[in-house]
């Protein structure tokens, strides 16, 4: 009586103050998220550590096997406390006291759970009973596969991982599913003491583990005589996990974060093992972000040579310079120049690499010989030719971005925030607000076609002076050029960028449908009521600038840009979905039924089918007559529009095919000027042509679509009349069927068309500003 007196008391006195074992049932141990891009690749990884979540029943046999045979052969069959191991436990103890040995323990995997999940790592007998107490609760409250699936996903193995799942990874490159017993006995064998029998440090120590785990799968009868004798003579092969993330998806990748992070929150984001997968196509994106380098190195090395890095004089150089070290996929390395002559220098790369620079891969500089601008030990950036020469390199003090997206989903297919995200991470496509400039004019020049205007509405082009109010000075735009030329076309003005007409569209079809539509193509919110905003004054950003363009391409359908297709949770539940199309007749499908099943669109129309074609007819004369003709020579079908702010601070170039649309910015972080001549078409036109030359395809760039409502009708391109004996060029032109000037050429036999008199022109002109 005195003992079992005994025993319940000491059972009461330690379960008074144990934690809460009940908090396992929603346990959910952190486990990193990862993004991926569209075609499967990694791009990013966010964890705390390196754990991933794996269910039971993923867990194959043979690893489960190998950790009971390991940890715990009785686990299925024992309440929580294995009586045997622990009889067995006390009794080798006593022998080990007697001879100085370690005392060893009698733990069962239940056991082990409480004590990681629920205790601290004291070695006390309080502890022990209070770990025995709280195994008998677990084994009461959760099936003997979830008390599995807590340990193997919790327990410690080495190198920083948790869980079988991390640790398959990191040893062997594999995942758990494509492990053999050899490797499982390895991993089963690393809880008892995962540093000593890391087989990265002692492959020995390691060996003699995995065959103790091996020799105890034979006993159990998990495995035959034959398999254990094959099993032992094989040799540890290991595979060291190497993540290789696609460092040029960075920008995007961090865009990414962000939106998951405010989304869902830091914990969700760096612990809750979520599945990310991305638009993103890895192709687009490397060609992207070459592009926009190369463009910013063309205009960089217009501008000359702005001096070394530094100088460093010491020996020990290379330890100085791991801040200065950029983007490795820029292929550049830091150098130090060791000798110098006229014509070529000897250079020290941080890699203790003995190389030379001529001076043809100098004259960019504008500079005579190397001795007119370098010094000894000054540090250098350079790029390798091939065998020891290499070229000059200077960082770009300019900057850009790039968007390249699916105009009829939004999905973000590549993004690029910038020359370097390891210099700076800052996005300057979607953080960067800028004037858009000249690029805006198309949306004015919509808001007209919306409001009777047709691509032949002759506007004047002359002065225009307007008082801005009491107190300011009168505005007077003014051309690129300071030139006039008259009244001309719609056409005209979007394809020459004319600034007066512009403004005097704007003036004319009013600023309150101009707010309106840019509103509407999520452009700008609380627009300045001053009619400099249609010359795209106000500023806005890349991401927000190449959304607005899609609409032209997709037939008038407002686009929001899709960074994230899908998001699934550690369990593979899809719990965000980009897609919010309804499939109308999916759900009473049969092989009876003579109807197919049809995906509703439900992106909003903010503007005609009829007037995003027109839009995009007038900018594809931008193409081929306007500032964007040094595209032509590439012989696709695009369209797209140059844009330049005041003292050239700014330069842009929006542009698409019938498949994608691109947009491209240029300028400094700290506004100033670009250059006298360096424009949209100078600076940033030639990012794009370079990234369509490299990516797009002739079958990928097919005509755009014309509306059904749409006529095109033969009219001289400089007078937008019926062309005559006078006219030197004739185009296609886009009009509404219930267009006033269209009715009126209908009523024209051909043989009339081309033999009216200039008063019947005049008439047929829809009006005249």
């Amino acid at each position: 009586m005195l003992g079992i007196i005994f025993v319940f008391s000491t059972l009461w006195y330690f379960s008074s103050d144990l934690p809460d074992y009940k908090i396992l049932a929603n346990y959910k141990p952190p486990v990193s998220s990862r993004v991926h891009s569209g075609d499967g690749q990694l791009i990013a990884e966010y964890a705390i550590q390196k754990r991933l979540f794996i269910p039971y029943d993923s867990i194959p046999k043979k690893v489960v096997f190998s950790f009971l045979s390991a940890e715990d052969k009785n686990f299925f069959s024992h309440p929580g406390v294995d009586a045997k191991s622990v009889t067995r436990a006390i009794i080798k103890n006593l022998k080990n006291i007697f001879s100085d040995k370690r005392l060893e323990g009698a733990s069962t995997i239940t056991q082990q759970v409480a004590k990681n999940f629920l205790l601290t790592n004291e070695v006390s007998i309080k502890r022990k009973i209070k770990e025995a107490i709280l195994a008998f609760r677990i084994e009461r409250a959760y099936s003997k596969e979830r008390i599995m699936e807590l340990y193997l996903n919790q327990i410690y193995l080495g190198e920083g991982t948790y869980g079988v799942a991390a640790a398959s990874l990191e040893y062997f490159d594999k995942a758990v599913g494509e492990l053999n017993y050899n490797e499982s006995a390895l991993l089963a064998g690393l809880p008892k003491a995962p540093s000593k029998y890391n087989p990265y440090k002692s492959k020995k120590k390691a060996t003699a583990r995995r065959n103790i785990v091996l020799k105890n799968l034979y006993e159990n009868s998990y495995i035959d005589k034959a398999e254990y004798e094959k099993l032992i003579k094989s040799k540890i092969k290991l595979k060291k996990r190497k993540i290789k993330l696609l460092e040029e998806a960075n920008f995007y990748s961090e865009e990414v974060r962000r939106i998951i992070n405010e989304r869902y929150g830091y914990d969700d984001l760096y612990k809750g093992g979520l599945s990310i997968r991305t638009p993103l196509n890895t192709n687009y994106q490397i060609e992207a972000i070459n592009a926009l380098r190369d463009g910013l190195e063309e205009y960089d090395r217009r501008h000359g040579w702005r001096g070394t890095v530094t100088n460093l004089k010491e020996k020990d150089w290379i330890k100085k310079i791991k801040e200065l070290k950029i983007d490795k996929s820029l292929n550049w390395k830091l150098a130090k120049v060791i000798k110098i002559n006229k014509l070529s220098i000897k250079i020290q790369t941080e890699d203790k690499e003995i190389g030379f620079v001529d001076f043809q891969y100098a004259s960019w500089t504008r500079k005579k010989s190397f001795d007119d601008f370098l010094k000894l030990n000054d540090i250098i950036y350079v790029k390798k030719i091939k065998n020891k020469k290499w070229s000059l390199k200077q960082l770009p003090k300019i900057n850009g971005s790039i968007v390249v997206m699916d105009p009829y989903t939004g999905r973000v297919l590549a993004m690029a925030g910038g020359f370097s995200f390891k210099l700076s991470e800052f996005n300057r496509a979607t953080q960067a607000k800028r004037q858009p400039g000249s690029a805006f004019k198309p949306f004015v020049y919509a808001a007209a076609l919306e409001n009777g205007f047709t691509p032949s509405t002759l506007v004047l082009d002359a002065p225009f002076v307007i008082d801005q109010g009491e107190g300011l000075k009168t505005w007077k735009p003014e051309n690129y050029g300071k030139k006039f030329y008259g009244p001309s076309t719609l056409r005209t003005g979007i394809e020459k960028s004319r600034n007066l007409m512009t403004v005097r569209i704007a003036q004319q079809v009013g600023f309150d449908q101009i707010t309106k539509y840019t509103n509407n193509f999520g452009i700008y919110k609380d627009v300045p009521e001053l009619l400099s905003v249609s010359l795209g004054s106000a500023e806005t950003t890349l991401i927000k600038l190449t959304s607005a363009y899609c609409t032209f391409v997709n037939g008038g359908k407002k686009i929001t840009p899709i960074f994230i297709d899908r998001i699934q949770n550690r369990r593979g539940k899809t719990i965000f979905n980009s897609d919010k199309r309804k499939c109308l007749g999916c759900a009473e499908i049969s092989y009876l039924r003579e109807e197919i099943p049809t995906i509703q669109d439900n992106k909003e129309q903010i503007i005609s089918p009829e007037t995003a074609y027109q839009v995009t007819s007038m900018m594809e004369g931008v193409i081929k007559r306007g500032t964007g003709r040094k595209l032509r020579n590439l012989n696709l079908n695009l369209a797209g529009k140059t844009g330049t702010t005041n003292k050239n601070m700014d330069a842009w170039f929006l542009g698409f095919t019938s498949k994608l649309v691109i947009g491209v910015y240029v300028g400094f972080d700290e506004p100033e000027s670009l250059g006298k001549y360096e424009t949209g078409a100078k600076a940033a036109l030639p990012v794009f042509k370079k990234f369509v030359k490299n990516v797009i395809k002739k079958k990928d760039a097919r005509p755009f679509k014309v509306p059904k409502d749409i006529n095109l009708v033969m009219i001289d391109v400089e007078t937008g009349l019926p062309p005559d004996n006078n006219t030197k060029s004739v185009i296609y032109e886009s009009f509404k069927s219930k267009d006033i000037f269209f009715t009126n050429l209908e009523k024209l036999s051909n043989k009339d068309r081309l033999g009216i008199d200039d008063s019947k022109k005049q008439k047929m002109v829809l009006k005249f500003y």
